[in-house]
């Protein structure tokens, strides 16, 4: 399984983090020992929603739509 994942910061409520990974709880591990440059400054952070899909290429294009603008609104209305 392929995994879209949103996180929240925790100790900065407003910054949100989108991604994509095969392996969710070694990701999460990674985003909060500092492993991962660009959410390393608003470490630690929590998954506030995450979605398996069957394929690499499904979760890709459903990343991709999350990082749009009309994909943020969506997340913002129903996981924020």
């Amino acid at each position: 399984m392929h995994y879209v994942y949103i996180l929240q910061s925790i100790s900065n409520p407003n910054e949100y983090y989108t991604g994509l990974t095969s392996d969710i709880k070694n990701r999460i591990q990674t985003h909060n020992s500092g492993g991962v440059p660009h959410t390393s400054k608003f470490m630690p952070w929590k998954i506030i929603a995450y979605f398996a899909l069957d394929s690499r290429d499904k979760a890709a294009k459903f990343e991709k739509y999350l990082k749009s603008g009309a994909g943020r609104e969506f997340a913002k209305r129903f996981f924020r």
